[in-house]
């Protein structure tokens, strides 16, 4: 009977996970930053369009991820789909270099063609504002969330909003990342 009654109250949590995400409050689009190359990208640019927004390191055991991330782009570009890699040194000084070393790194050993971001901090005290609308609930309406490790991936429907967050040990040609990317 206790076993029962345990199932009842926890089947909602598994049933309908969606029900307990908040609804969106705001959009990406408000935001800006700066590429690698320093020119200022406005979100509002990628209006009707999906996006993956990504952690990125280049001396990090999970930096491999830069070719399946291309191999993404290239196949959903012409459906509409943005990659914007933000380096950080955040995780264990994995990314120590300049802007212009690690935007080298990433075409040299990756052919990296999607959006490159200037480095920022994705934690802590300096936390750039784009990663604080991503892991803050009172400020995305949706889910907060923590940036694990490098390659953290957040997916951005085509309206701006959070839809969801994958784990950076996922690749980022996982079925989760394909099947939302193959949605309407």
């Amino acid at each position: 009977m206790k076993s029962t009654l345990i199932n009842l109250l926890t089947a909602p949590f598994f049933l309908f996970p969606s029900f307990f995400r908040g609804q969106p409050t705001s959009s990406i689009h408000q935001f800006s930053a700066n590429s690698i190359e320093g020119k200022t990208i406005e979100f509002k640019e990628f209006k009707g369009k999906k996006i993956i927004v990504v952690n990125t390191a280049s001396e990090c055991g999970l930096t491999p991820q830069f070719k399946e991330l291309q191999e993404v782009y290239d196949k959903y570009k012409d459906k509409g789909l943005i990659i914007i890699g933000f380096p950080t040194n955040d995780f264990a000084h994995q990314d120590p270099g300049t802007n212009t070393e690690i935007h080298s790194f990433c075409e040299r050993n990756y052919g990296v063609t999607f959006l490159m971001m200037e480095k920022i901090s994705v934690k802590g005290d300096s936390i750039h504002p784009i990663y604080k609308w991503l892991t803050s609930k009172s400020l995305n309406g949706v889910m907060s969330s923590t940036v694990k490790w490098n390659f953290q991936k957040y997916l951005i429907d085509e309206n701006g909003f959070l839809a969801h967050v994958i784990s950076p040990w996922k690749k980022p040609n996982n079925r989760k990342i394909i099947k939302w990317l193959a949605e309407n």
